[in-house]
C-alpha cells in the first residue's frame, strides 16, 4: 500500500498508536499532519526520519476552531486531504471505576473527546475530501465496545458510539465518494495501557490473552495494517465497517 501524493491527518499523534499511525504513513510517502494536545515534536521527528514531510498542530479535537486548524494546515501546507485518522481518545488518564461511582464530569470529559471529537475533525477535512473527490476517514474504536468493559462504562459507550457514528457518516458521505470505517483493537501494549492499569498490568494481560483465539499480545505495530488498508485504495468500496483487531475475542 503506497501513499505517495497522499495527505493523512492523524489526531492523537504524540505517543502510542498515532505515533506509529504517522510512521508507517510517512514510510510509505504520505504527507502526514499530526495533532494532539500534548507536543508532537517526537512524532515530527519519526516522520522526518522516515524521509516524508510532516506538520504538527497543537490540536483540541473537541472544539471546532482547533479541529479547522488541522484542515487548514494540511492546505496550506500540501493543499489537499486524503485520508483522516480520528485516534484521539481520553483513555489512559480515565478513572476506572464501577458506573455507579464515575464522575459526571468525566463522563461529560470521554464524550466530548471520544465522540464530539471525531464529528468535529469530521466536518473540518469535509469540504476539502468533497473538493478532492472523495477520501477515507478512519474512526479508532475499542474492542470495549463489543465486548462490553466493566468498570469502565464511560469508555464503553464513547467507543460503541464511534462504531455507530461511523455509520451514519458512511451513509452520509458515500455520496461524495468519502468512505468511512472504523478499527477496534484490544488492548495493546502502549504507555496508556500502563497508565490505565498500573502494576495490575501484566494481570490483565494475561487475562486478555485467555481470550483471543490467537494468543498474542498486540503491539502497536499490529493495529497498522487494518488501518493502512482502511485508507488506501484496496478498500474503495468497502465503507460502514468496524474491522476487529483483537487477537480474535469477538467475532462480528
Amino acid at each position: 500500500m503506497k501513499f505517495e501524493n497522499r495527505v493523512v491527518i492523524i489526531t492523537g499523534a504524540a505517543r502510542g498508536l498515532g505515533q506509529e499511525y504517522a510512521r508507517q504513513f510517512a514510510r510509505r510517502g504520505a504527507q502526514v499532519v499530526v495533532g494532539d494536545i500534548r507536543d508532537c515534536a517526537e512524532t515530527l521527528q519519526v516522520i522526518n526520519e522516515e524521509g516524508a514531510q510532516g506538520v504538527a498542530v497543537k490540536s483540541d479535537v473537541t472544539s471546532a476552531t482547533s479541529a479547522a486548524k488541522l484542515a487548514e494546515a494540511a492546505l496550506e501546507n500540501f493543499g489537499a486531504i486524503d485520508v483522516l485518522v480520528n485516534n484521539a481518545a481520553l483513555y489512559g488518564s480515565l478513572t476506572f471505576a464501577p458506573f455507579d461511582q464515575l464522575s459526571e464530569d468525566e463522563w461529560d470529559a470521554t464524550m466530548s473527546v471520544n465522540v464530539k471529537g471525531i464529528w468535529q475533525c469530521c466536518k473540518a477535512v469535509l469540504p476539502a475530501m468533497q473538493k478532492r473527490g472523495g477520501g477515507s476517514i478512519v474512526n479508532i474504536s475499542s474492542l470495549a465496545a463489543t465486548y462490553g468493559m466493566p468498570n469502565g462504562l464511560h469508555y464503553t459507550a464513547s467507543k460503541a458510539a464511534v462504531i455507530g457514528a461511523t455509520r451514519g457518516l458512511a451513509r452520509e458521505l458515500g455520496r461524495y465518494n468519502i468512505r468511512v470505517n472504523a478499527v477496534a483493537p484490544n488492548v495493546v501494549d502502549t504507555d496508556a495501557t500502563a497508565e490505565v492499569f498500573g502494576d495490575k498490568r501484566d494481570k490483565i494481560i494475561d487475562v486478555t490473552l485467555s481470550q483471543q483465539a490467537i494468543r498474542k499480545p498486540l503491539k502497536t505495530e499490529d493495529i497498522v495494517g487494518a488501518v493502512l488498508f482502511l485508507s488506501s485504495d484496496q478498500s474503495k468500496v468497502t465503507t460502514g465497517q468496524t474491522i476487529m483487531v483483537d487477537g480474535g475475542t469477538v467475532f462480528l
